[in-house]
């Protein structure tokens, strides 16, 4: 078949090579401006746009996909079906009529659960033991469409979002390609989604990171692996008279069976030791990063900040 591959981000990649390398003609890759794609968070440099030009491929970059103006350019190329993946902007209606069968999309979770732009972050923020990747059959309404295909793999107890994301993504490759193979076939049965089971993942802000101490320990932990490698997890050390340090937390340890302290509190700091109370139970940081500087292991920053037992940890 004919494809016109949709995409900006590294979870589209695999995917676009998967095309490259099938018996499918991708006729181009509509991808973001290059402004677009330097401004977005995480800061990446366009690595769809990079496998295009590597491979040849034509790469249109239009500022909205859905103008007249671009239409008129995406019509002639007389796709098959749009294979859209990470891209950044939504398609319209007209956009998707101007593929023969439309448009199919790769997402990052078990659709209906965590629709938005970062599902995979969300996921391992509420506690989710079991993820995967899902292909839709695309409607303009955002991750919405019938279900196509899905396959689901666990979440590993210290996977962090980016370490997920590698594995989902190259989930998704091999089921881009059998579901093409179904369509040229014929053979696609898409199933509604239901609606009533949806959960919303939104684009990530930086004060997703911002940690609530009076949530449980585990919560927290899930928060530090979900935020990476952005926007990563932050709090306060609310030292003394002297203005609250803001400290990024590097991967942390859940501790139980230690005296109940009010949440945000220190309850150790000696050694390789950093304990600070939670809602349920406390964490250990494994290493912290004081605004402006380096990353440190936790005896390397207890030894340049004298954190103290009985200090709190909480918002500026």
């Amino acid at each position: 078949m004919r494809i016109v591959m949709v995409g900006t981000g590294p979870f589209a990649v695999p995917t676009f090579r998967g095309l490259l390398g099938s018996r499918h003609e991708v006729a181009a890759l509509v991808t973001v401006p290059l402004r677009l794609c330097r401004g977005r968070r995480p800061l990446v440099e366009c690595p769809m746009r990079g496998v295009a030009e590597e491979s040849g491929v034509p790469i249109l970059d239009p500022e909205n996909v859905n103008s007249p103006e671009f239409l008129s350019r995406l019509t002639p190329l007389a796709a098959d079906v749009l294979v859209v993946c990470d891209y950044g902007q939504i398609l319209s209606r007209e956009a998707l009529t101007c593929a023969r069968l439309g448009g199919i999309n790769l997402h990052g979770s078990l659709l209906p659960k965590y629709r938005g732009a970062a599902p995979i972050a969300w996921a391992i923020y509420h506690g989710e033991t079991v993820t995967g990747v899902t292909i839709i059959h695309m409607t303009p309404a955002v991750d919405a469409g019938p279900c196509i295909a899905q396959a689901s793999t666990p979440i590993e107890p210290e996977e962090t979002a980016a370490e997920l994301e590698e594995r989902l993504r190259r989930l998704g490759e091999p089921l881009v390609l059998q579901v093409l193979d179904q369509l040229e076939a014929g053979l696609v049965e898409a199933i509604p989604q239901n609606s009533g089971l949806a959960s919303r993942a939104p684009r990530l802000k930086k004060t997703d990171g911002l940690v609530d101490w009076t949530r449980p320990a585990a919560a927290i932990k899930n928060q530090v692996r979900a935020m990476e490698p952005w926007p990563k997890t932050h709090t306060f050390w609310r030292r003394g008279a002297g203005e609250p340090l803001r400290l990024i937390l590097g991967p942390v340890e859940v501790v139980e069976g230690l005296p109940a302290a009010a949440p945000g509190t220190v309850i150790e700091a000696a050694g390789d030791r950093l304990v600070i109370a939670a809602g349920e139970g406390a964490v250990r940081p494994r290493s912290v990063q004081p605004a402006g500087k380096r990353a440190l292991s936790v005896d390397e920053f207890l030894r340049g900040y004298p954190v103290r037992p009985g200090e709190r940890f909480g918002p500026e």
